[in-house]
């Protein structure tokens, strides 16, 4: 079974955390959980993003979820995969020079990746998507496109595979992006 990373943060959508987080390990997979700044057992606290009728969505304070490794001692040579979940953690991780070197690392040594929602955000701080199809939460699209990648427009339980890459616009794709993810290991 494969070893696969999850680089996460405060106020990650839960969802888009905890779901997939169960579900690899459900699979027999390992994973482990990482924040810069934090380590194994402390928490992070979520977000939940729901649609109620407004322009946007709307945010509010979700669950506590506890860490089960360390960020500074992750080496991507330990890993076969990167999960990147979305909601507000990516804007502030790709400020992180060590959270982009990772992702870089990852796709230099060509493992799978999946990122849902804004975890497209990291993506395209790392350029590491140019000519690339990617799906993510519609208000990254023209990030996507400044980086020079393809955005592909998905139903929201939908998800596209180019390459190794695996991304989904929302966490109604978990089971399309999981399925897809877990076929490239």
């Amino acid at each position: 079974m494969a070893k696969v990373l999850m680089i996460t943060g405060d106020f990650v959508e839960d969802y888009e955390n905890m779901v997939p987080f169960q579900a690899l390990i459900a699979m027999g997979h390992e994973v482990s959980a990482v924040c810069p700044n934090k380590k194994a057992g402390d928490t992070i606290s979520t977000s939940i993003h729901d649609f109620e009728g407004d322009q946007t969505y709307t945010e509010k304070r979700g669950h506590n979820f506890v860490l089960n490794a360390d960020f500074e001692s992750v080496k991507m040579s330990d890993y076969d995969a990167l999960y990147l979940p979305g909601g507000r953690a990516p804007e502030y991780l790709r400020l992180n020079p060590a959270v982009i070197q990772l992702i870089q690392q990852f796709f230099e040594a060509d493992k799978p990746v999946a990122a849902v929602c804004h975890g497209a955000q990291l993506l395209t701080a790392a350029n590491v998507i140019e000519g690339k199809k990617v799906s993510a939460y519609p208000a990254c699209e023209p990030e996507v496109k400044m980086a020079g990648a393809t955005y592909v427009e998905l139903p929201m339980d939908d998800a596209v595979t180019d390459g190794k890459l695996v991304t989904a616009p929302a966490w109604p794709a978990h089971p399309a992006m999981l399925k897809q993810f877990v076929a490239l290991f």
